[in-house]
């Protein structure tokens, strides 16, 4: 009788774990069963969810303190994992920097720091773990764009770019990688009740007047994107008044989307 092979549990990579739309993914994959790695700055919120997820779902959780606007984090935390012999089975990049203001009040080193994190580390992540998912023929990987990724918007234009990279570069990749068994699914998520909103408010309280519909639970974005990740779909845009305004980024004329992203930008920033 030949003995059955034991399949061995998926281990998930996530970025920004430690609070928000990632520490929410984090309970939807260790409730499917996945082993995890939980990455972000700062360490005691990591290891306080760390022993959370291990006694709920009784899951194997590691974490590792990482500022990824530092050059040499991404490889380092990548040859760490490699001489433990971890393997990342699915990569969530949610870790970024957003800010609110006008581009010319901004300094230039703060931009230069959103680009560092949202576009450089992604783009590194996805350079180290990719290949060997590829060669296992077997992966997924969830990219936590936004809603900004399909319009221009003033008063968040750094952000907004390099949201629009990684939807592009997320898209580019789940064509290019058809039929290998490695999926990429972009996560496209308006306003959300996290953390970061919450600074955001503490900044410029003309956000606080948002129209409630507006704003997302970090839960239900969380689990819509796991299901659009496991189900391999390449694009996920969660709530109705966000898919409406994916749709019309893409099919209205650039000059009016334009104008009414300028808009909106000017009453909220």
């Amino acid at each position: 009788m030949q003995a059955r092979k034991i399949r061995r549990r998926e281990t998930v990579l996530i970025t920004g774990a430690s609070s928000g739309i990632g520490a929410a993914l984090a309970h939807c994959f260790a409730r499917g069963r996945c082993n995890l790695v939980l990455v972000a700055r700062r360490a005691r919120r990591l290891q306080a969810l760390a022993r959370e997820l291990e006694v709920a779902y009784r899951v194997d959780v590691r974490v590792a303190s990482v500022d990824l606007q530092h050059r040499r984090s991404v490889p380092a935390l990548a040859e760490s994992l490699r001489r433990r012999r971890v393997p990342v089975d699915i990569l969530v990049n949610n870790a970024g920097i957003i800010e609110l203001g006008r581009f010319t009040g901004m300094a230039a080193t703060r931009s230069q720091q959103i680009i560092a994190v949202n576009v450089a580390a992604t783009t590194a992540l996805l350079s180290h773990f990719v290949p060997p998912m590829v060669r296992r023929g077997h992966g997924r990987v969830l990219n936590v764009c936004s809603i900004a990724s399909f319009v221009p918007v003033p008063t968040l234009a750094t952000y907004a770019a390099t949201k629009a990279y990684l939807l592009s570069l997320s898209e580019s990749l789940s064509e290019e990688l058809d039929g290998t068994g490695v999926t990429v699914t972009a996560l496209c998520p308006g306003i959300t009740d996290t953390p970061m909103k919450v600074a955001i408010v503490h900044a410029h309280p003309r956000v606080a007047k948002l129209p409630g519909i507006l704003v997302a639970d970090a839960g239900s974005v969380a689990s819509q994107g796991y299901e659009a990740c496991m189900g391999g779909e390449a694009v996920c845009v969660p709530g109705v008044v966000n898919w409406a305004a994916a749709v019309s980024g893409r099919t209205l004329p650039r000059w009016l989307v334009r104008r009414v992203a300028g808009v909106v930008g000017r009453r909220t920033g």
